[in-house]
């Protein structure tokens, strides 16, 4: 699957203006995308995941996400080894 060009902030900030009542369309123009694209993006479970977070506490949610899934690495291998 190819990657984004977007990062996940600037994804919520642009649903976010959005969601504040400007057009739709100038939104998309505005970020350089097609209408389709911003659709998937406000998609339920995109608007979940990432609305109303700012982008430094979206940085500080994919470090804890990041740590999580460190430490619980950690544990399975411990657990293995036992």
């Amino acid at each position: 699957m190819k990657a984004s060009r977007f990062t996940e902030a600037q994804k919520a900030f642009v649903l976010k203006q959005g969601e504040e009542g400007t057009p739709v369309a100038e939104v998309c123009r505005k970020a350089g995308i097609s209408q389709a694209t911003y659709v998937n993006w406000s998609k339920e479970d995109q608007r979940t995941r990432y609305g109303g977070l700012l982008p430094d506490e979206m940085r500080r949610l994919k470090a804890l996400e990041d740590e999580n899934s460190r430490l619980k690495k950690i544990v399975a291998d411990l657990t293995l080894d036992r």
